[in-house]
């Protein structure tokens, strides 16, 4: 990778969390309980209880897990198309984070939860993936392939009528905002930098992803003044 932790170092910041944004109308304990009988309802029955990763749920699912297969789903895609004015990026410096939106595949991580615990496991994602109404993700379920077989797994794809949904917009913005925006939670460039780390780890080679963070490095070499050797 030519995206290292030392390019991730560089861009990092101490950010104070500003807390809730106000202009946004977060869910209640009850919408999630809702939200979680619903999906219960069109659950198919009689299957293990499924979830399917493509970005950060890879390294930190928070969610016990049984095992984890490679897996790949048909009709979304990996995307860069959620603006974050909070936790990787801030009002005056928006950073981008990835979600599943329409069209093509993508290979990530299908992992079996407790089937034991499903509610609270389903709540707890919901909590994660969908805090405000209208929300930025929409829960399904879909089948995923694996080399074991297809099942059928939760996915959190892109809700394009959500707040933060910014489409297509050119590379060379894509690239800049992931090199320099930050937030109380981190910076863009680290995660993309976790992504590519831990899909490359399991045998995964996003090629767009690939590309991206070689851009991404450079960008913050140039920012910063560096040269390949100060890395």
């Amino acid at each position: 990778m030519e995206l290292t932790t030392d390019h991730v170092a560089q861009v990092h910041r101490v950010i104070e969390d500003p807390g809730l944004d106000p202009d946004l109308t977060y869910r209640t304990d009850e919408d999630y309980a809702e939200l979680t009988r619903e999906l219960l309802e069109v659950r198919p029955a009689g299957e293990e209880l499924w979830l399917f990763a493509s970005g950060s749920l890879i390294w930190r699912p928070e969610v016990e897990h049984l095992e984890g297969r490679v897996g790949t789903i048909h009709g979304y895609h990996r995307s860069f198309c959620l603006r974050m004015t909070q936790w990787r990026g801030s009002k005056e410096q928006p950073g981008l984070m990835m979600a599943l939106d329409r069209g093509g595949q993508c290979t990530g991580i299908v992992y079996r939860l407790n089937h034991e615990a499903m509610e609270e496991q389903i709540d707890k994602l919901l909590r994660r993936e969908m805090r405000t109404r209208p929300s930025n993700n929409a829960a399904r379920w879909m089948t995923v392939k694996t080399s074991e077989g297809p099942v059928t797994a939760l996915v959190f794809v892109m809700n394009r009528n959500g707040p933060a949904y910014v489409g297509r917009q050119s590379l060379a913005d894509t690239v800049e905002m992931l090199a320099r925006a930050c937030g109380h939670g981190g910076s863009c460039a680290e995660y993309l930098y976790n992504t590519v780390h831990h899909l490359e780890e399991m045998g995964i080679h996003d090629r767009q992803l690939w590309n991206l963070q070689e851009l991404v490095a450079r960008r913050i070499a140039e920012d910063h003044g560096l040269d390949g050797e100060g890395i």
